[in-house]
């Protein structure tokens, strides 16, 4: 996300160690996925949620295989280098609209709920949005910066997209799409925490401490998963080494919260899900499952009711 490489004591290493974690972490989600989905996901709703998380972590997961596989660019070929900033571009866009249409569906089936939307079309429009619009912004970026080439798409130097001023550069194409998807998660992570907190069954309303513990709560299951912690990537663009011991806490921050991104989207989507939990542990659920952080997700309370009227 920064303008130009920077050298920062530690970065890089915290950057193997996270991304190690990562892709560890999503492989084990995607096993988890996989033995449980027959006994989880029994609704149009867990249906949808479910198969976002999957394509998001599977997304992702190639997204980090490649950044491990590229961190060191002069010992790479020129072939792999091209090949891994396509595959990069490509997969962290894939997972960013995928997180797109999860945030798009909870919002509108909170929202509108009286409105049913089939899971054909939901599953047709998250298709669409999660692999067609970034394959169309890669495709465009690549074939108009010269198909591809050294200089114009991306940097021998960092096998990454080029950054050649405000609103040019390869790079933008990445920035942008994000930063709209970032913005919307953000909105409607806001609008999912003021549906729970006005929730008829929800005691939040007359007790200020469990009103608390739900916000909490809802930000850490959904932070992961909307892609929120990348907001610091544009404060490590904006802010240069110069900006002294703010700048480094950025990119820290950065750094920490992104590269083990994976091992988060493992602890809230599977293990902090009461429903997978369970379908991990059929025997002993009541022993791995009653964590205060192990519960219903929440982008569950609304949905359910909407997708299977009483």
């Amino acid at each position: 996300m920064a303008q130009k490489p920077l050298e920062i004591y530690w970065v890089n290493e915290l950057t193997y160690i996270g991304l190690s974690v990562s892709v560890l972490s999503l492989i084990i989600n995607l096993a988890i996925e996989v033995t449980v989905w027959s006994a989880v996901v029994k609704t149009s709703t867990l249906h949808l949620r479910h198969t976002a998380h999957v394509n998001i972590s599977l997304c992702l997961l190639v997204a980090d295989g490649c950044f491990l596989a590229s961190l060191e660019p002069k010992i790479i070929s020129d072939f792999w280098c091209v090949t891994s900033v396509v595959l990069k571009h490509f997969c962290f866009l894939a997972m960013f609209f995928w997180m797109l249409a999860l945030s798009c569906t909870l919002l509108h089936q909170a929202v509108f709920m009286f409105h049913n939307v089939s899971k054909k079309n939901y599953l047709s429009f998250s298709y669409f949005l999660g692999y067609v619009c970034p394959l169309l912004i890669v495709t465009t970026a690549f074939l108009s910066n010269g198909s591809g080439a050294m200089g114009r798409y991306y940097s021998r130097d960092t096998c990454w997209l080029l950054y050649s001023g405000l609103f040019r550069g390869s790079i933008h194409t990445f920035l942008i799409p994000v930063g709209i998807i970032v913005f919307t998660n953000v909105f409607s992570m806001v609008i999912v925490i003021i549906l729970l907190l006005n929730h008829p069954d929800s005691i939040a309303k007359s007790n200020e401490k469990t009103a608390a513990k739900t916000v909490m709560r809802t930000v850490i299951l959904l932070t992961p998963i909307f892609g929120v912690t990348w907001i610091f990537g544009f404060f490590v663009m904006s802010l240069d080494l110069t900006y002294g011991y703010v700048a480094y806490a950025v990119n820290y921050a950065f750094t920490l919260l992104n590269a083990f991104q994976g091992l988060f989207i493992l602890l809230t989507t599977c293990l902090g899900d009461r429903l997978v939990c369970m379908g991990v542990f059929p025997l002993n659920h009541n022993m791995f499952c009653k964590s205060s952080f192990v519960l219903n997700h929440p982008s569950a309370v609304k949905l359910t009711k909407v997708q299977e009227p009483p």
